[in-house]
């Protein structure tokens, strides 16, 4: 995809990998539409952003996970800009907790802005690219999207759904000539991270500090992955570890093996031991 002249809409985008991918397009000569709750936060994000010759970028305050503001925030857009050529769900939330300490409303939030949140938006613009014959969706998931990761119950509950709706998606519209793909980054620097830093149990934490990854630059992210969008590519893995643990899981069926190692070696630092009633 040449991005000059095309229309680009990108859910969370006043941060993040949101922000850097927002920027990269309209470096590129897309025009932009960042949507997002904090209008403080998108008003900063689109004086960020250098000029396009099409038109001026637009800042669009909408919660995704209400269907009403979507629809309205979609009527806006395709009165101002048009449907979007490229169409990013890249807002989401994470709140990482034990399972027993996790608020059943932390769940709900984070299927309704991570799920949900894809769908609505998705919806709301589909038929327009429908009735053009193109279009490209990218729905940006996680390792946990792939890979159970202990202390993401929630989160790794909605990014498997939004994988599943990537995948039953692309079948459905490649007929149509659209374009669908999922991206998988790991760890980015990202304020996300640091709020999640915050929350992660501690076997969480030394299960990270084994696998010795450091968080990857959000602006490296968003390079890479408007890399494989260019290249129409329907997964999209930003970075070598997380390729390596997609074929583990993939190809070789050791999830499990994999996570209960990383589990262990925590369990063991940490000093806690494994007490199981037969």
């Amino acid at each position: 995809m040449d991005f000059s002249g095309q229309t680009a809409l990108v859910t969370g985008g006043s941060s993040g990998i949101g922000l850097a991918l927002a920027r990269q397009l309209a470096s590129q000569g897309a025009r932009v539409v960042v949507v997002a709750r904090d209008q403080q936060r998108l008003e900063e994000a689109i004086a960020s952003l250098p000029a396009t010759k099409d038109g001026p970028h637009l800042a669009i305050s909408t919660d995704v996970s209400d269907p009403g503001q979507v629809a309205q925030m979609a009527e806006q857009v395709i009165e101002q800009a048009g449907v979007p050529n490229l169409l990013i769900n890249n807002a989401g939330v994470a709140h990482p907790g034990y399972v027993q300490a996790l608020d059943l409303e932390i769940y709900h939030w984070m299927m309704d802005v991570n799920y949900y949140g894809a769908v609505h938006v998705t919806k709301a613009f589909l038929p327009g690219m429908l009735a053009r014959r193109s279009g490209h969706v990218v729905n940006i998931a996680s390792t946990a999207g792939f890979a159970g990761v202990f202390g993401y119950t929630a989160y790794c509950g909605s990014k498997f759904a939004l994988r599943g709706f990537n995948d039953a998606l692309r079948a459905e519209l490649k007929p149509h000539c659209l374009h669908v793909s999922i991206v998988y980054p790991s760890d980015t620097d990202t304020p996300q991270l640091v709020y999640d830093n915050l929350h992660k149990p501690p076997e969480l934490v030394e299960m990270v500090a084994t696998l010795n990854m450091n968080p990857y630059p959000a602006e490296v992210v968003a390079g890479r992955i408007l890399k494989g969008i260019s290249k129409k590519k329907q997964v999209i893995i930003t970075d070598a570890g997380n390729r390596a643990l997609y074929i583990i899981v993939h190809n070789l069926n050791m999830a499990y093996s994999v996570q209960d190692f990383l589990l262990n070696r925590a369990l063991k630092k940490l000093h806690k031991q494994q007490q199981c009633a037969e």
